[in-house]
């Protein structure tokens, strides 16, 4: 694989870079609070973005977007990871959503919801996490639908559920079948408008110090109509997989534009700050984390984009995007805590991005399932591959 940014991606992918300096960078403090400054700011963005002809660039031509294939939208998706307010701004928020209604949805679901979603008019929400149940495991979610004629009647509480405080439905993750029917085909997505009765938020859960509309939602006999069920009874671990592949390398290349803003503020620092004599650059510890630190990035990004490569092939390459996810994460947080290293106490405050990155990095090990269930279930693939005398060929893989 050539792992050069290929020349006709160039281009858009500098337009999104440049966007992301000059619009989002001046009032990324703006958008971090909560508040009619945060959303008129946002939506101001918004539209921006649709005038410049940066706006949905991953979505499907037929649903709105504009269609950029999935390994060059790959290569945007990296630098639309260097400010977290890029994903909404530039409508690449609700990609996973829209796919998922657009593959899934009943015919008044996707008239109802799709386009909308793809314009940025309303907003998205999944929930699959639930609070007192181990979630690596998803086999042991709680919360239940029951079919009472023509609706499910959904009892529970999910909690991750991150925007649910401001979107137009959630996409729920509830148990349909019996105990009699195997585990994964026992599951199923039903989409939950917000305003139906029962759907309670009973919280914003304080995540690493923010709130940042991770909810926690009550589900107290709340009835939605038979067509909101999301593709087939049972089928919610199949959607949940179609959904989680895709979203682990776009989450990966968002770190790894989150990683290269981060490098870019270490090595300026270096340069600039001077401590005994000579630059910070001068003395070979802070050297030590440049080199370190370009050595992380660059094996990350090989690897996320080999994963990338093999998802565009139609390989379901489970165990490359086990690889990706922790050592991204790893890379990601140890490239920002070298950085803040740098800055010294300014590395802490809210004067750089920095802080905030680092309590996003830290999370970034938990969500899209724990580093230790991708390293269990890439190497119990690894080690049935040399059971079965096929063994494990990095060439090949």
């Amino acid at each position: 694989m050539d792992f050069e940014i290929p020349s006709h991606v160039r281009e858009i992918r500098y337009r999104v870079q440049t966007f992301i300096e000059s619009e989002i960078y001046p009032i990324e403090n703006v958008l971090e609070e909560a508040g009619s400054e945060s959303r008129e700011a946002m939506r101001s963005l918004m539209e921006k973005a649709k005038e410049a002809g940066l706006w949905a660039l991953g979505h499907p031509q037929e649903i709105g977007g504009q269609g950029l294939p999935f390994i060059d939208y790959v290569f945007v998706n990296e630098v639309i990871g260097r400010s977290p307010a890029a994903m909404v701004a530039l409508g690449t928020h609700s990609l996973q959503d829209s796919l998922m209604l657009k593959l899934h949805a009943s015919e008044p679901w996707r008239e109802k919801y799709l386009i909308p979603l793809v314009q940025g008019e309303i907003f998205p929400s999944f929930a699959m996490t639930e609070p007192g149940v181990a979630s690596s495991d998803p086999t042991q979610l709680q919360t239940r639908a029951v079919l009472d004629g023509n609706d499910w009647v959904i009892n529970g509480r999910k909690w991750f559920t991150t925007g649910a405080n401001r979107a137009a439905y959630t996409t729920v993750m509830v148990r349909t079948e019996t105990e009699d029917v195997p585990v994964h085909d026992a599951f199923s997505m039903i989409v939950v408008p917000t305003n139906t009765p029962g759907y309670e938020i009973i919280r914003d859960v304080k995540v690493m110090g923010e709130r940042q509309g991770h909810c926690e939602v009550d589900y107290k006999n709340v009835r939605v109509p038979v067509e909101n069920l999301l593709g087939p009874r049972g089928g919610g671990f199949k959607i949940a997989q179609q959904r989680l592949g895709p979203g682990r390398i776009f989450h990966c290349m968002r770190w790894l534009g989150q990683a290269q803003r981060a490098f870019d503020l270490m090595c300026e620092r270096a340069n600039e700050r001077v401590a005994f004599g000579k630059t910070l650059g001068e003395h070979q510890q802070i050297q030590k984390f440049i080199f370190d630190s370009a050595a992380e990035i660059q094996q990350s990004r090989m690897l996320t984009l080999h994963a990338a490569q093999k998802i565009d092939q139609g390989n379901e390459a489970r165990v490359e995007i086990a690889l990706i996810k922790v050592a991204g994460a790893s890379m990601l947080h140890n490239v920002i805590d070298r950085a803040i290293q740098v800055h010294g106490a300014l590395g802490v405050t809210e004067d750089t991005p920095l802080e905030s990155m680092y309590r996003q990095a830290r999370f970034a090990r938990i969500y899209d399932g724990p580093d230790e269930v991708h390293v269990s279930s890439a190497s119990r693939r690894i080690l049935r591959s040399y059971k079965a005398g096929d063994g494990w060929d990095f060439g090949l893989h």
